[in-house]
């Protein structure tokens, strides 16, 4: 059938992600390919030192990324959209949405981003022998505790932001297992939380004096591909504000953006891995066996259908390189030059690539919030370079985008160098690939190993869901979810390869030297500029 026909036909399947500074609705036919897309753009608050979204945020970004899907499917194919076969909902992993029994929430979203959970964090990793991260839900939620926050005691259900849209839109208290498993572990036998951590902590809680159970007010874990529930008529109405939508469509267990991500590059097999590079960067490596200890820069999580993830998180990557380019625009301005943001970024991005491998010694800090892989509880973007070192564009540039990715390289090199991880394929995407070849190359050279951008890598994680939609609707053969993304979704889909320059990768060894001598001199400023 035609797009047309398709959403006639109410076979369109819908993905929706709330990203960081994108919420983004991307509508694919019975083959997989998009055929609309909206999105509204958003950005975290810090309110009372904390990063959050209001929920009046959330649905007006939702309703209004769903608005202009809508007008890009009138206008593209003059009919609306009635009925849909399936959707999925995906957002950033973790955070905290504490809710009542009547469905109130007791705590503003707590994001991802924020890092005051350190000693709940360090707490539970002890206690589970298992590294707990900052981010988590268990961190937040133990550190609520530790803090004796009122509201905990009225806890009836904790969610993530994908599971809460989700719920308003199913009535279904669920999750995707690869979202589940940044609330607190899984059991990759079960695909459900670890039954000896739950023990552990309901221990705690016992001794605090709540009356719930940790898993009474968990979502429940489900694997890919099982039915998650349909969207109600109150849902339909959340959604669609022009009530053209109706309500009926089966949905996808929700996600989390690491696990689309996964999805989106064919990265769910073991032995392969993939990089999303935007506002935060993190790579997911899937594995063929634990590794030999715990490590506090690497998460172990799930991918979309519960094999173990190494996942290296950085809460900061392209949001500092924004910033600056930000700055040559209002220069461009300043001239009466016009501004063109996609050739401005080209240019910027391919100027690093004539630089000198090392930066000429420039070095770049991108901590606009803390980072934890490296124990940085709060950041401020930084440049250093001494009077001899090699100060031109070219130089500032490839130092941008080598900070960018050098947390990143830290917790790879754990995995790679110590315990002899072997890796077939690695995907990038994200917006540090959108420029060709660039990001590309200098991540090759950080991790020393081939990175392929396929051309869906700008579809991203909306896409990422609408596929996880379309597996759960569609996999009349019960196939697994590898098989089935390789013969049904990236059979058709071609890639491009960089392998990394052994000049590139010496070069940044030696700027991961100066970066690791250099990070006094962060600490140093989160200490003096408050």
């Amino acid at each position: 059938m035609t797009a047309k026909e398709t959403i006639k036909a109410g076979k369109a399947i819908l993905g929706i992600e709330l990203g960081s500074t994108r919420i983004k609705a991307v509508l694919i036919d019975e083959k997989n390919n998009p055929i609309a897309q909206g999105s509204h753009g958003w950005e975290n608050q810090l309110v009372d030192g904390l990063w959050t979204y209001s929920l009046e945020a959330v649905w007006y970004g939702l309703q209004d990324a769903y608005i202009n899907l809508r007008k890009d499917v009138l206008e593209k194919y003059d009919v609306e959209i009635e009925n849909l076969a399936a959707i999925g909902i995906s957002a950033m992993m973790h955070g905290y949405m504490p809710f009542d029994k009547d469905g109130k929430i007791l705590a503003a979203f707590r994001t991802w981003r924020n890092t005051n959970t350190a000693q709940a964090a360090a707490e539970l990793s002890g206690l589970f022998e298992f590294n707990i991260p900052l981010r988590w839900s268990i961190s937040h939620l133990y550190q609520a505790m530790l803090n004796d926050e009122e509201h905990v005691k009225d806890i009836a259900f904790l969610t993530t932001l994908a599971g809460y849209v989700h719920w308003r839109l199913t009535g279904e208290k669920v999750l995707g297992v690869g979202d589940a498993s940044g609330m607190i572990p899984i059991d990759p036998a079960t695909k459900d939380y670890n039954k000896q951590m739950v023990a552990i902590f309901d221990a705690i809680v016992d001794r605090k004096g709540y009356s719930w159970k940790l898993e009474d007010i968990l979502p429940k874990s489900l694997d890919a591909g099982v039915a998650a529930g349909t969207l109600t008529a109150d849902g339909a109405k959340l959604l669609d504000v022009s009530g053209h939508l109706q309500p009926g469509a089966v949905f996808c267990p929700p996600e989390g953006d690491a696990g689309t991500g996964m999805v989106a590059t064919n990265a769910v097999r073991p032995r392969t891995g993939n990089v999303s590079a935007g506002t935060s960067s993190f790579s997911m490596i899937v594995l063929e066996h634990d590794l030999s200890k715990p490590y506090e820069a690497i998460d172990i999580v799930t991918t979309p259908d519960g094999n173990p993830v190494a996942m290296v998180h950085c809460n900061n990557c392209t949001s500092d390189i924004n910033a600056w380019v930000s700055l040559f625009k209002e220069y461009q301005q300043l001239l009466g030059v016009p501004v063109d943001m996609d050739q401005l970024y080209g240019k910027l991005f391919n100027a690093a690539l004539t630089a000198d491998t090392d930066c000429g010694g420039i070095m770049a800090y991108n901590f606009v919030s803390g980072e934890p892989v490296i124990g940085l509880a709060e950041g401020r973007p930084m440049i250093l370079r001494s009077a001899t070192d090699k100060f031109n564009l070219a130089n500032f540039m490839r130092a941008q985008i080598m900070s960018s990715v050098a947390v990143l390289k830290i917790g790879n090199d754990v995995l790679f160098n110590e315990e002899k991880i072997h890796v077939d394929r690695i995907t990038g995407h994200g917006g540090l690939f959108k420029t060709p070849g660039v990001g590309q190359a200098i991540l090759a050279a950080a991790i020393n190993s081939p990175i392929t951008v396929m051309e869906t890598a700008g579809e991203g994680g909306a896409w990422g869901i609408a596929l996880l939609a379309g597996y759960t609707a569609n996999n009349a053969d019960g196939q697994s979810l590898p098989e089935y993304l390789d013969k049904n979704v990236f059979s058709s889909y071609e890639g491009s390869t960089i392998a990394p320059k052994p000049e590139d990768v010496e070069g940044f060894d030696r700027f991961i030297a100066n970066y690791n001598a250099c990070l006094p001199v962060e600490e140093k400023a989160v200490e003096a500029k408050k």
